[in-house]
């Protein structure tokens, strides 16, 4: 039976876990916002601008998340410049959620037969029409699931925004048992928030990859 403080830890959590979502969906609105420029660029083919978004993909994709976070927080204010935790950790999310996007939604369209580019050629369409018109709309079926199931490794990403002092769902725990002394049952809760945070969107990420594959044959 739950006592009064197991239900104020619960509601402390609770709490916390709607800044776990929100630094999740700021950092994956904000990394779409990034990668639209970027995949535009690695598209145009172009030697130099694309080599550019090679190199910012595999910097952010082949450094830790959480150096990442300490760069953003504290490397900022050798500049003179003060941030928040909450601007660092939403900075730091967005640009390490844009270079897995960009990978992710650039693949999905070079998935899709070169011919259809050369047959826009011929039926003189422009490359703006040919991406949105034709390239775009198959291009988004075959990106749906690996994206879905990418914004799972952002909210768990979004732990270690706790480092900083961010007080999101891992931080608010950390918290807590110093207060209660109670690890086992206040991790245990985290781990459920997290759990019930990540798997609906894990198994929709598996309905979309089977339903596709469905329509496909």
């Amino acid at each position: 039976m739950m006592t009064f403080t197991d239900w104020d830890i619960v509601r402390n959590l609770l709490l916390a876990a709607r800044w776990t979502i929100l630094l999740s969906l700021t950092a994956f609105i904000g990394g779409t916002l990034v990668t639209l420029p970027l995949l535009l660029i690695r598209l145009t083919k172009r030697s130099w601008p694309t080599r550019t978004v090679r190199l910012y993909s595999e910097l952010f994709q082949g450094t830790p998340l959480l150096m990442q976070l300490f760069l953003a927080f504290f490397g900022l204010g050798l500049f003179g410049i003060d941030v928040s935790p909450w601007t660092a950790a939403a900075l730091a999310l967005t640009l390490y959620t844009s270079a897995y996007l960009v990978d992710i939604w650039s693949g999905s369209i070079e998935a899709l037969p070169k011919g259809q580019w050369e047959a826009c050629r011929c039926l003189g369409l422009s490359f703006s029409q040919t991406l949105w018109r034709v390239i775009a709309p198959q291009a988004l079926r075959i990106a749906i699931a690996p994206t879905v199931g990418f914004s799972v490794q952002v909210i768990k990403g979004t732990a270690l925004a706790s480092i900083i002092g961010f007080v999101e769902l891992t931080k608010a725990g950390t918290m807590l048992t110093n207060v209660t002394y109670q690890p086992f049952k206040v991790f245990g809760l985290v781990a459920l928030g997290y759990f019930l945070m990540c798997y609906p969107l894990s198994m929709y990420s598996h309905y979309l990859e089977k339903s596709l594959r469905g329509e496909n044959k």
